[in-house]
């Protein structure tokens, strides 16, 4: 992984160099998954219906209704999650909580994964049913191009949902790393300030006093007075 800290991403509240973040190998995945999304979802819209001499329109896709709308579904939400992600990778060091942070990796890890097969499924949905589609079902070869592209950018999709499923992975596998975050990030409160030291390398001198006699006093005892005796 690239990054380092809590799930590979930097100090809480860091700013992030758009260059750098451009040339990770996540980024350039994302915006690789969100171009092959559009192209799917572009190439059926467009041309993946056609007149046969009718008021009513067809699925180049064998005349099957539902091999076109399970693919412009699967672009579009495809589409959206890519950019919702992106900008989820963007904010992801101003996330200060480490749960969000892992709620977040989670949610890509599921989503990525679910869509990697449901663009495989994609992919063997629209290749049989082109299998399946006659020639004199599209006259003059119309949108013949368009579902050749359907079919070969949703195998593509599939490669690089893949990879964002496995670096999504990876940066769950990198962990917490604890040493970022303080104890006010940890616990919500103050930071507790330490009690001077009293160690004798710790600066503070201490002060002895001697005991001194007060003035004006006599260290020998007065002599006493003996009554004689007779």
């Amino acid at each position: 992984m690239d990054g380092v800290g809590s799930f590979g991403a930097g100090r809480t509240g860091s700013t992030v160099d758009p260059i750098t973040f451009a040339k990770q190998p996540q980024t350039i995945l994302r915006v690789l998954s969100w171009i092959f999304s559009l192209v799917v979802f572009a190439s059926i819209v467009n041309e993946g219906y056609i007149n046969l001499g009718s008021e009513r329109l067809h699925c180049v896709f064998n005349k099957n209704a539902d091999a076109c709308n399970y693919g412009v579904f699967v672009g579009l939400v495809g589409l959206l999650a890519c950019s919702f992600f992106f900008l989820l990778d963007y904010k992801f060091s101003s996330i200060s909580s480490v749960k969000d942070r892992k709620k977040a990796v989670m949610l890509e890890i599921g989503f990525s994964g679910f869509w990697t097969f449901l663009y495989f499924v994609s992919f063997c949905f629209l290749a049989s049913q082109w299998s399946r589609t006659q020639t004199d079902d599209l006259p003059l070869n119309q949108g013949a191009d368009a579902a050749r592209a359907a079919i070969a950018f949703s195998f593509f999709s599939i490669i690089t949902w893949a990879g964002l499923t496995v670096r999504a992975v990876q940066k769950y596998l990198l962990g917490t790393d604890m040493t970022l975050f303080t104890t006010e990030h940890m616990d919500g409160g103050a930071p507790t300030q330490p009690y001077p030291s009293n160690s004798p390398g710790g600066g503070a001198t201490e002060t002895t006093e001697t005991y001194q006699n007060p003035p004006f006093t006599e260290n020998n005892a007065a002599p006493t007075y003996q009554v004689p005796i007779y």
